[in-house]
C-alpha cells in the first residue's frame, strides 16, 4: 500500500483549490475493492467514522493537508471481523503456561514433562499448567492421576488445566488448601471425581469443581496483575492482525480480578479492539452478591471500548467430561450418577437470573453444547421474553441441537454462536464423541445451515484458544462443512461481522460498511468472495483499523 501526500493526489487529478467550507476529513483509503459496495473504490473516514463511500475522483475534494491518504492497491476493505467468543485475557498470558504439557500423552508419559517443570519452577508456590486429555489420563492406568502428581510435587500445590478448560487436574497439596476431601459435597455446576472401588478422589475436577481451585491458584501469584496485562495486550496484538476489532469475551472471572486489568488498558489507551466484556455468572455464588456487583460495572456507553452489558452463563459442560447436559443418557460417561450431564445453573435459577439481569440491564451469551441445555436455555430464554424482554442472548456451542428445538432461535430472536475453526469440525469427524453419544448423535453434531435456514442469527467465533483465531479459516471451514455449513462466503463474512454485531447488540455502532458507522475495517490482500474455499486462509491481513485508527499494519 502507498500512502500519498495531498498534493500529490490534487496532481493526479488536477483537482480545483479546496473550499474552506468543505468537511475535514482524516483519511481516505483509495483504489480498493469494498466489500458489498462494487461501484465504489475509495473510501472516507472523520472522527472514526465512515463519511463518504465512492470513486476518488469525488472523494479528493474531502482532502485537506493533514488527510491521511492510503492506496490500496486493489486490496479489498472488509468490515473488521467481529469474535463473538474469544478468551484474549488469558490465550496468550504467561498466567497458566509454568508447565505445558503434551495434550494426548498417556499418564506414564506425562510423568517425564512433569518432572521437568518440576525442575524449571522448583518453589512452593502454586504451579499452574496446561495441556492434557482427559481420557487419556483417566484409562488404563494402574496410577491414579493424583497418585503421580503426588509423588512428583508432595509439597507444592499443582493445579493443571486441561485443553478445554473443563476439568483440573490437582495433587493432594492443592485439595487441601481448597478444603477438599472425599467427603466435601460436588458443588454447583462441578463434580469431584473419585476411585470407583475405593471412593477416594483421583485428582481429577470436572467443571466448576475445578474453576474454584483454579480461583486459588491465580490469586496467589504475586504478579498476576502484571502478567494478566501483558498478557492481554500480546493477545490483543494477535487480534489486531488477524483483522479483529470486536471481541464478545468468552468469560471474565471478575473475582480474579479480571475487570481491573481491563480497566487499566481502557485508562491507559492500549485497546486495539472494542470489547464486549461478559462477568461471569458464578454458580457457587449467592446472586444478591453477583447482581450488585455487576450493577455497579454496567456500562452500554457506546463512546466506549469497553462494553459491558452482556454476562457469561454456563448452562453445562462438555461432551467428553459427560457433564454436557444431554435429553438422552450417554453410552459412557465418568459420572455414573448423572446419566444426563449436569447443570451448571439450574434451569429454574436460569430463569430467575435472566429476569434478574435484564432488570439491571444486561443480557446473556449462555455456553449451551448439549441439546438438554440447549433446550433448557431456550425456555428460560422464552420465559424471559414473555416478561417483556427485547435484549440479543445468545447460545453458544450449541454442539447438540434437538429437532424441535431447531425453529425456537428465530422464534425468541436468540443467536446461535459456532466455532468451526478445526479442521475435524470442517470435515465433520466427530468420532471422538462416538463412545459418549453414539454415531447417530455424532453425526448430528455442528450443524449451522438448519438453524441457519430457519432465519435465526447465526454467527462465527474462535474460542480462542481453542481454535484457530484466524477468521479466514473459520470461514472457509463453514463452506468445507457443505450441508451442515453455509451455502455461501457472503454468509459465512456476515457471520463474522454484521450477525455478530447484531448478537452483542451494537449493530448500530459497526459490523458493515456503512456510512455513520464506526471505521472499523479488515483490509485484506486478497477478494476472498473469489477464492477457492481451500485457498481462503492463505489471503492476508494487511491492515486493520479500529475507529478509522490503524492497529495493525503488516508493513510494520
Amino acid at each position: 500500500m502507498i500512502r500519498i501526500s495531498y498534493l500529490m493526489l490534487t496532481a493526479l487529478f488536477s483537482s480545483a483549490v479546496i473550499a474552506s467550507s468543505v468537511p475535514s476529513t482524516d483519511t481516505i483509503l483509495i483504489n480498493a475493492n469494498i466489500y458489498q459496495h462494487p461501484n465504489a473504490d475509495s473510501l472516507a473516514i472523520n472522527n472514526g467514522i465512515i463519511t463518504r463511500i465512492g470513486k476518488t475522483i469525488d472523494l479528493e475534494a474531502l482532502a485537506t493537508d493533514d488527510t491521511d491518504i492510503i492506496d490500496l492497491n486493489q486490496a479489498t476493505i472488509l468490515p473488521g471481523f467481529i469474535d463473538n467468543h474469544n478468551h484474549v485475557f488469558e490465550a496468550a498470558s504467561e498466567v497458566g503456561g509454568q508447565c505445558e504439557l503434551p495434550d494426548y500423552a498417556s499418564l506414564a508419559d506425562q510423568i517425564p514433562y512433569l518432572e521437568a517443570c518440576k525442575a524449571s519452577f522448583n518453589t512452593k508456590d502454586w504451579l499452574i499448567g496446561y495441556g492434557f486429555s482427559l481420557t487419556s489420563i483417566l484409562e488404563n492406568n494402574t496410577d491414579t492421576p493424583l497418585e503421580v502428581l503426588d509423588r512428583i510435587f508432595p509439597n507444592q500445590p499443582v493445579i493443571i488445566m486441561e485443553q478445554t478448560s473443563h476439568s483440573m487436574w490437582v495433587n493432594s497439596v492443592a485439595l487441601t488448601l481448597a478444603g477438599i476431601n472425599q467427603h466435601s459435597p460436588d458443588p454447583k455446576g462441578g463434580r469431584i471425581l473419585k476411585q470407583t472401588a475405593t471412593n477416594k478422589l483421583n485428582g481429577i475436577l470436572l467443571d466448576n469443581a475445578g474453576d474454584i481451585v483454579m480461583d486459588l491458584a491465580w490469586n496467589s501469584l504475586s504478579n498476576r496483575f502484571q502478567q494478566s496485562y501483558d498478557g492481554l495486550l500480546l493477545g490483543l496484538e494477535h487480534v489486531a492482525s488477524n483483522g479483529i476489532t470486536t471481541i464478545g469475551d468468552g468469560r471474565m472471572y471478575w473475582k480474579r480480578g479480571w475487570y481491573d486489568v481491563w480497566q487499566k488498558a481502557e485508562d491507559d489507551q492500549t485497546l486495539t479492539a472494542r470489547l464486549s466484556l461478559r462477568p461471569w455468572i458464578y454458580p457457587s455464588f449467592p446472586m444478591a452478591e453477583q447482581l450488585a456487583f455487576l450493577k455497579q460495572i454496567f456500562s452500554d456507553d457506546p463512546t466506549r471500548l469497553l462494553l459491558v452489558d452482556q454476562v457469561k452463563m454456563y448452562s453445562d459442560g462438555i461432551i467428553i467430561n459427560g457433564t454436557s447436559k444431554t435429553l438422552n443418557p450417554y453410552i459412557k460417561t465418568y459420572l455414573a450418577n448423572d446419566p444426563y450431564g449436569i447443570n451448571y445453573i439450574a434451569p429454574k435459577e436460569m430463569q430467575t437470573w435472566l429476569t434478574s439481569l435484564n432488570d439491571i440491564g444486561y443480557s446473556a451469551h449462555i455456553h449451551a453444547i448439549g441439546d438438554g441445555a440447549v433446550q433448557e436455555s431456550l425456555n428460560a430464554i422464552e420465559y424471559v421474553r414473555k416478561q417483556g424482554s427485547l435484549k440479543p442472548y445468545t447460545l453458544t456451542h450449541v454442539e447438540l441441537v434437538a429437532k424441535q428445538d431447531i425453529p425456537r432461535f428465530a422464534l425468541l430472536n436468540v443467536t446461535a454462536d459456532f466455532q468451526v475453526g478445526s479442521e475435524y469440525v470442517a470435515f465433520n469427524d466427530h468420532n471422538w464423541a462416538v463412545p459418549f453419544l453414539g454415531q447417530q448423535r455424532a453425526n448430528a453434531m455442528m450443524n449451522p445451515r438448519a438453524i441457519l435456514d430457519t432465519e435465526a442469527n447465526v454467527t462465527l467465533s474462535s474460542d480462542w484458544n481453542v481454535h484457530d483465531l484466524n477468521p479466514l479459516v473459520g470461514i472457509s471451514n463453514s463452506l468445507k462443512m457443505k450441508h451442515l455449513g453455509f451455502e455461501t462466503v457472503e454468509q459465512a463474512i456476515d457471520a463474522y461481522t454484521i450477525n455478530a454485531a447484531q448478537s452483542l447488540g451494537i449493530e448500530h455502532i459497526t459490523g458493515s460498511i456503512t456510512i455513520g458507522k464506526s471505521a472499523d475495517l479488515a483490509i485484506i490482500d486478497q477478494d476472498i468472495t473469489r477464492l477457492p474455499t481451500q485457498k481462503i486462509p492463505s489471503a492476508n491481513v494487511i491492515m486493520t483499523l479500529l475507529q478509522g485508527q490503524v492497529v495493525f499494519d503488516i508493513e510494520d
